[in-house]
């Protein structure tokens, strides 16, 4: 198993990315790593058929990162076993004119698995403190009342909504709901290579946007805005992992891991019926043979 304590961000820590390793593979190499993770999709695929059987339990994966840092490529990999019918991925982009008539909580909030179910947040409610901390103008079109210009964004402000953050998660966590927090960390360097290969490659120029590059200017502004977000916000109820990802193949199987080691934790059981309904069922069995 990874060292999960080393990759978990305790609640208070105050987060500094340069003192993370994005190259770091512990003890693994990859054929190791790719070996267990071949195993830790089997392992998901059992475990989910009991926590929907459970029915009293929902989880939600949380997946950030800088662009090409492997959430789409950790999405598919450490989830690809598992029952698409208990499974369900979200991307959320550019708040839609709709959706920013509301909280900007609302859009995640309605998005949320049901019992039983797991949901996937590819980029999140997060989102609202980083691209809006790095361009704070995008707040405006929020319409928040006392917010009349990119002035009025105090740092008060943004400590307000890591709070909004805690008690959204608080709420849903109360409410049976686990919940794990990845941060996919990349290193610069990393990212210009697979940048690169995208532009190179012709069959990966899908995967680039000339976006991508354009926010990689502010790199540094990014890299504040997430050791803010994991400072303020990983809590015991709702935990951010820092997961090197300059390895994709060390990335998917710590994510992997971490999600196994949940679901043991849970001790879920499949529901047990009492006498009656299985006297029921043995007389359905009856007719069954009967027939």
């Amino acid at each position: 198993m990874v060292d999960i304590e080393k990759l978990l961000v305790q609640p208070g820590q105050k987060v500094n990315l340069k003192e993370y390793d994005t190259n770091y593979t512990g003890k693994y190499k990859e054929d190791e790593a790719k070996e267990k993770l071949e195993k830790n999709r089997k392992k998901l695929a059992e475990m989910q058929d009991t926590f929907y059987a459970s029915n009293t339990n929902s989880m939600l994966i949380v997946l950030q990162a800088m662009d090409a840092a492997g959430k789409d490529g950790a999405i598919k990999h450490v989830m690809s076993g598992l029952n698409p019918q208990g499974c369900a991925v979200y991307s959320f982009k550019k708040p839609t004119e709709g959706e920013l008539e509301h909280d900007f909580l609302w859009r995640h909030y309605v998005k949320l698995p049901e019992r039983g179910q797991i949901g996937i947040f590819n980029r999140s409610h997060y989102e609202n403190v980083l691209v809006t901390k790095v361009h704070p103008e995008f707040i405006m079109g929020e319409n928040i009342p006392g917010i009349n210009s990119v002035a009025d964004i105090t740092p008060e402000f943004w400590q307000n909504r890591y709070e909004q953050i805690n008690n959204f998660e608080k709420t849903i966590h109360h409410n049976g709901m686990v919940i794990l927090k990845f941060f996919l960390n990349i290193s610069k360097e990393e990212q210009k290579k697979r940048f690169l290969e995208r532009i190179e490659e012709g069959d990966k120029n899908w995967k680039f946007s000339i976006s991508d590059a354009k926010e990689r200017k502010y790199w540094d502004e990014y890299q504040s805005a997430f050791e803010d977000a994991l400072s303020n916000t990983s809590q015991a109820y709702a935990p951010w992992f820092i997961i090197p990802a300059d390895n994709k193949w060390f990335s998917r199987f710590a994510i992997s891991d971490i999600i196994i080691h949940t679901f043991k934790n849970m001790n879920l059981k499949v529901p047990e019926m009492d006498e009656n309904e299985k006297q029921q069922l043995e007389k359905v069995r009856q007719e069954l043979l009967a027939d």
